[in-house]
Parts: structure tokens; C-alpha cells; sequence
């Protein structure tokens, strides 16, 4: 979504990755970028402009003085043209130019006449990468602000295994809007769970619940949308990760209560979304229990309360909690809420037609100590950004000065 309407100069150097840079390239307008594409002379040894006329929609450049343009001088032009450079990939030839100044060509003539942000893509053999000459043109240019998306680890085209590889087209449009979230979460570390939990009996039998995690997935998408880092603790769900997100699986209680523990640096917002199991068998039986009597009775240990312990910690991020209920649903949330010194807490109908567990609609009351909001049923991905809206009034309320401004890119001057 942070990259629609975003006009971006693609810059391709030369290197064998430069065929990823198509796929680049139309990846780049399925996220609703507008995408000029600048070549080196190496690259079109590699790949030919007309792949990339036809994938971005535009003409590409490749000569400096340019009798198309503004003045003959295209790099002006485009340099007045991007909301963002991305060179992709970049050659170490490349980002030793641009760690010295260099302006021999139209790409990089064009990233000395910009001001707008820089991101490059290495990709190289991984003894090039490693060289010291590399790493002190690569300290160079983050000195001067340019952003570096990766480089990858992995097999490269000479044969060889190890850091190199340019990041993968998808990684690559996720990494670029990252500069242009400027929600109103942006900087800030939510942590969502989302799911259910399994408690093992034996090895093939468990004690869960009816949750899908699809309410929790959609909120770490709306999260992501207002630009905060999102950390998805997922129990076993069949739900693809939201591009952006950092999932960590788990299954049962336990290993959530850990897993959240562990993650919890750089965390300012908890979203406990998660259908935590809240008892589990005292005994899990390494072998199949076999069905020799009419009744089996199980012991039962209550799990830990991952909310509560996040709340009750010295310092607890800003917690939203849920609760699904069958009866008394304000009283019994409110009580959560003051019981376990919630800041939110979000409550919902459980058996209500065609909404809640196993379905793709939901409806919430929300309350807060001193009030509250009704959010009507609605698709879960609808709800969602509502909600973490109207999470994202109350954090702000009770954290002035912290939650960051909307900002746009601005140039302060023309270039050139």
C-alpha cells in the first residue's frame, strides 16, 4: 500500500542478478508504483531494455544526454521525477562510483543530481563483498544515508555459497515501502498472538479451540499499514504470513508464553489476540493411549496467562486484550480489564450468527477504563484496521509526544 501512487526510478548495473530486476519491475507496479527504469551500458549486456519498456509501461534510459528530454538532460529530469532511486542490483563497480563521486554515466550522474532517498541492492560474488575495498565504499555510503537492502546469503551464479545474492523481488518492494510508512505507528514494535494453542494428551491427540487466527492476521496487517514493525506469534494456523510481518509458530501455551517473553525488546504495543488454551493435561503420554475403558479422565494444569504477565511486568508495553464470551460480555470485560491492568480490551459474542470463530466477519465492543466503542460486525480485515485505529487514539492519548507524525517525502530544493 506505501508504495501506490510512488513514481520510482529503477537503476540496473551490470551483474547476472539483473534478471531478477524484471520481475522486480513488475512487482514494483502491482504495488501501484509508477516505474522508470535506467540501465548501464553492462547491463543491457545482461538483459535488454525492451524487457523493461514492456514490464514498466515507460521508455529506458540509457543514454545521458537524452534528446527526449527536458534540456537534453535526462538525468535532471529524473532526478526531479523520483520519490525514490533503487538500484537493483548493484554492482560493486557501481557502489564504488557512487563511494567516489563518480558521474560518468546516466545512472549515476542521476543519484549526484537527486535528493531523493538512495537504496541499493548488492549483489556480487561473496569474496567481492567481503573485500575490504567493498566494505569501506559499503561504510562510505551508509555514512551519506543511502539505504542497503541486503545482500542475501545463499547459492550463487558462480557456484559458490555465501553472502552476495541480491535480495529476492518481493523482499525488495516489502524493504522499499518501509521508507515511505509514515503511519501513525510507524517506528513502533507491536507484537500480536493470533490463533490457537495445542495441549498435547499423546501424541495425536490435543485439547485446542475453534479459533482460526484470522482476526489476529488481519490485525497485523492493519498494523503494518500504519507502519509499525509487527512481531505474529501464531499458533498451528493455515493462514499465509502478511507481507512485513515476522511470524514465529509455536503450539501450545507454554511455548507462547515463552516465545513472547523472549520477543519482547523493542515491543511498545501488545495485541493478545491468540485463543490461549487455559488448561492443558499435567501428564502428556509419549504413546498413543489406547481405547481400553468407557471413560478417560484427564488431570488438568491451568497454562500460564501470557496477558497478564505481559501487564503486570515493571514496564508493560501499551496492552490490548480480547475476550469471547457467551454471556455478560461488558461485565466480564471490564473485569479482565481491571483485573489484569489492561489499557484495552476488546470483546465479542461468541455464537453469534456468521461471526467470531470460523468466520470472516466479526463485531467488537471495546472498552477502555474511563470508555468505550461499539465496532459493528464487519469483515475481519475491515474490523481490524478500526480497531487498531482506535488502538492507535488510545496510545497516543496516553503516550503524547511518542507516536510519530504522518511526514511525506519533501524536496527542499531542485537538484542539479
Amino acid at each position: 500500500m506505501s508504495l501506490f501512487g510512488k513514481q520510482i526510478v529503477l537503476g540496473i548495473s551490470g551483474g547476472i542478478a539483473a534478471y531478477k530486476s524484471a520481475d522486480l519491475t513488475r512487482r514494483l507496479r502491482d504495488a501501484g508504483a509508477e516505474v522508470r527504469v535506467v540501465m548501464t551500458r553492462a547491463a543491457t549486456e545482461f538483459v535488454t531494455s525492451l524487457t523493461f519498456q514492456a514490464l514498466s509501461g515507460n521508455p529506458v534510459h540509457t543514454a545521458l544526454l537524452d534528446p527526449q528530454a527536458e534540456a537534453a538532460m535526462g538525468h535532471i529530469e529524473l532526478a526531479r521525477w523520483a520519490d525514490v532511486v533503487l538500484i537493483a542490483p548493484a554492482s560493486a563497480d557501481f557502489m564504488a562510483k557512487l563511494a567516489h563521486g563518480l558521474a560518468d554515466d546516466l545512472l549515476s550522474t542521476l543519484c549526484l543530481a537527486t535528493d531523493a532517498p538512495i537504496a541499493l541492492a548488492p549483489a556480487m560474488n561473496r569474496l567481492m563483498w567481503s573485500n575490504p575495498a567493498t566494505r569501506h565504499n559499503v561504510a562510505q555510503l551508509k555514512e551519506r544515508g543511502l539505504a542497503l537492502f541486503g545482500p542475501g546469503q545463499g547459492s550463487q551464479a558462480c557456484g559458490e555459497q555465501g553472502e552476495g545474492r541480491m535480495l529476492e523481488p518481493l523482499e525488495l518492494v516489502d524493504t522499499l515501502s518501509g521508507l515511505f510508512n509514515r503511519g501513525e505507528l510507524r517506528e513502533l514494535g507491536v507484537m500480536i498472538t493470533a490463533g490457537p494453542t495445542h495441549e498435547a494428551i499423546d501424541p495425536v491427540r490435543y485439547i485446542t479451540n475453534r479459533s482460526s487466527g484470522k482476526m489476529g492476521f488481519a490485525l497485523a496487517e492493519a498494523a503494518l499499514e500504519m507502519g509499525a514493525a509487527v512481531k505474529l506469534i501464531s499458533g498451528p494456523v493455515a493462514l499465509s504470513t502478511p507481507r512485513g510481518a515476522r511470524r514465529i509458530e509455536v503450539e501450545s501455551a507454554q511455548q507462547m508464553h515463552d516465545v513472547v517473553m523472549d520477543e519482547l525488546a523493542k515491543i511498545q504495543i501488545f495485541i493478545a489476540c491468540a485463543a490461549v488454551a487455559d488448561y492443558r493435561p499435567v501428564i502428556s503420554e509419549r504413546q498413543k493411549i489406547k481405547k481400553k475403558k468407557d471413560q478417560l479422565i484427564l488431570a488438568l494444569v491451568r497454562t500460564p496467562d501470557i496477558l497478564a504477565t505481559v501487564a503486570g511486568l515493571e514496564s508493560p508495553p501499551f496492552t490490548l486484550g480480547f475476550a469471547a464470551e457467551t454471556r455478560n460480555l461488558e461485565e466480564y470485560a471490564r473485569g479482565k480489564l481491571k483485573q489484569k491492568s489492561l489499557d484495552m480490551i476488546a470483546a465479542n459474542w461468541v455464537g453469534a450468527p456468521d461471526s467470531g470463530f470460523e468466520s470472516e466477519y466479526n463485531a467488537l465492543e471495546v472498552y477502555w477504563t474511563d470508555g468505550q466503542r461499539s465496532l459493528p460486525k464487519a469483515p475481519k480485515q475491515e474490523l481490524a484496521r478500526q480497531l487498531i485505529q482506535l488502538l492507535t487514539e488510545r496510545y497516543a492519548a496516553t503516550h503524547k509526544g511518542i507516536v510519530p507524525q504522518r511526514q511525506t517525502h519533501r524536496r527542499t530544493q531542485d537538484p542539479g
